[in-house]
């Protein structure tokens, strides 16, 4: 319960900040280029931590890097609502993008490490307490704004809550001994430590994964509406319909790879995913094409917590170090997947190019993966 709920308590901070973007940039004047290199350096900064999370909790433990992340987020959460000018906000910005980063990586080690003590499955449910969030921050800051509360006001009641929130998770963690560190000193631990084929495999089938994610979040509303001539109520419901599938997913993906086996869960979820995004993209109805977005959801709701959990049990390296890995291929993936859209749809067409995820996604369910990498692996 204590890993699920770092997973909701930086869920609901990172989507607090996402929602009030636009109130954001609006409140203090900032042009797209500015608020743009803001979430570029957001993005650079936490790729850039990432890394260092393996040496660090070699060091300290996870539990330590956890405790002084979900303490500073909140801080900086709140640090946006006294923004004067935009360079400050840019470097706030920046900053909470290198903890978000750290604490990503991080958070899922802790699932993984959690997992191996529980002997079951456990990350699908604290990849779902994060999408919950999502919706909590979302409906929440709709309700506030409705009711007058200003953003400054919004922002620093969050980070007072979320930090009071992050000091009690922090307490109640527990200490997990990550097994993998025995014998590894942790000078040893660096930067290009961990890398290898199985890692590669893995990486670039979760980079797989957040590619078709991250096109359907950025444009599959834009594509059933200029495509399939639905409304913009339907098209905003299909970015619904597909967190919402994953959200149910996620909450019965644990029991279901208990008893099915993770690779087994991984191949089904793989060819749901690809026949859900099938009869969104392909069939002209838009109301059938929502249906086809939240089966995708469903479908593709247990790959990425599947293969995270598939790196954190390879031997002989520390799970922080694996899982940070991880997370670069994961952030790249979703970073990469609306401007790369975006630029092949101006050549192309957005329809051929949104069709292009089809074939994408399948070879994500047939793919060969490294013969250790079943999440559903009982720990020896």
């Amino acid at each position: 319960m204590a890993a699920t709920a770092v997973f909701f308590v930086n869920g609901l901070t990172m989507s607090t900040y996402i929602v009030r973007a636009p109130s954001i940039k609006a409140a203090y004047h900032l042009s797209d280029g500015q608020f743009g290199s803001a979430g570029l350096l957001f993005a650079l900064a936490a790729l850039a931590c990432m890394q260092a999370v393996g040496p660090l909790a070699a060091r300290v433990g996870v539990r330590r890097v956890l405790c002084v992340t979900l303490t500073v987020m909140p801080l900086l959460l709140a640090g946006l609502a006294v923004a004067g000018d935009p360079r400050w906000f840019v470097a706030c910005t920046t900053m909470l993008g290198a903890v978000h980063g750290t604490t990503d990586a991080a958070m899922n080690s802790l699932a993984v490490a959690v997992e191996r003590r529980a002997g079951r499955p456990v990350l699908n449910g604290c990849h779902a307490a994060w999408s919950i969030s999502t919706v909590v921050a979302a409906s929440s800051t709709a309700a506030l704004a409705r009711v007058g509360v200003g953003l400054g006001v919004h922002l620093v009641a969050s980070g007072a809550l979320l930090l009071v929130a992050g000091v009690v998770v922090g307490r109640c963690m527990p200490h997990v001994e990550d097994a993998n560190v025995r014998g590894t000193s942790a000078d040893r631990v660096g930067v290009r430590h961990g890398w290898s084929r199985a890692l590669l495999t893995l990486g670039l089938t979760a980079t797989a994964v957040m590619i078709c994610e991250g096109g359907v979040l950025g444009w599959g509303g834009i594509f059933l509406h200029d495509h399939r001539h639905a409304t913009l109520t339907v098209a905003a419901i299909a970015i619904t319909a597909y967190t919402g599938g994953q959200t149910l997913g996620r909450l019965g993906g644990d029991a279901i790879a208990d008893r099915t086996g993770g690779r087994a869960l991984f191949r089904l979820g793989a060819a749901v995913a690809t026949g859900g995004l099938a009869i969104a993209l392909l069939v002209p109805d838009p109301i059938t094409a929502v249906a086809g977005f939240a089966v995708a959801g469903i479908g593709s709701s247990v790959l990425i917590p599947l293969t995270f959990s598939a790196v954190g049990r390879r031997p002989g390296i520390p799970t922080a170090t694996l899982v940070a890995r991880m997370t670069t291929f994961t952030y790249t993936g979703i970073l990469l997947a609306p401007a790369l859209i975006g630029w092949t749809a101006e050549r192309i067409g957005l329809g051929l190019t949104m069709t292009a995820l089809l074939p994408l996604m399948a070879l994500v369910a047939v793919i060969p993966r490294p013969s250790t990498d079943d999440p559903a692996e009982r720990p020896q």
